[in-house]
């Protein structure tokens, strides 16, 4: 993940606050507000580390739809480096969790490398 500093201009200090309840590090994660188009900004909440020290999270959520694959891709280049791999996960039923319609996450471990099938079968 990059270093969240870098993406001061998004950051909303007062949506932070009320968000992460005064136990936020501001150099560990943030809430930020991406203008997706002249219409829409998409609320993000990164974390990498802060509430599990195994996993860097990258929540994003619209009003009113979900985002699109090449909308997930820009904010997937502004949260995380070039050459990282990301993931969206669909979890077993029974673990299923949803707060909101129209929110997505990447998800990207810390502490092992993400497992990718072969290049030629992501096609």
């Amino acid at each position: 993940m990059k270093d969240l500093r870098q993406l001061k201009q998004y950051r909303n200090v007062e949506k932070q606050k009320i968000a992460m309840s005064g136990s936020f590090r501001r150099s560990l994660g943030g809430v930020f507000e991406i203008p997706l188009n002249q219409n829409e900004m998409a609320f993000v909440v990164a974390d990498n580390g802060l509430n599990d020290p195994e996993w860097e999270h990258v929540s994003i959520s619209l009003e009113t739809r979900c985002l699109t694959w090449d909308e997930m891709c820009m904010i997937k280049d502004l949260f995380f480096e070039e050459d990282e791999a990301v993931i969206q996960i669909h979890p077993a039923k029974k673990n299923y969790v949803n707060l909101h319609n129209f929110c997505l996450h990447l998800w990207k471990p810390k502490t092992q490398k993400l497992p990718l099938p072969p290049s030629y079968l992501v096609l």
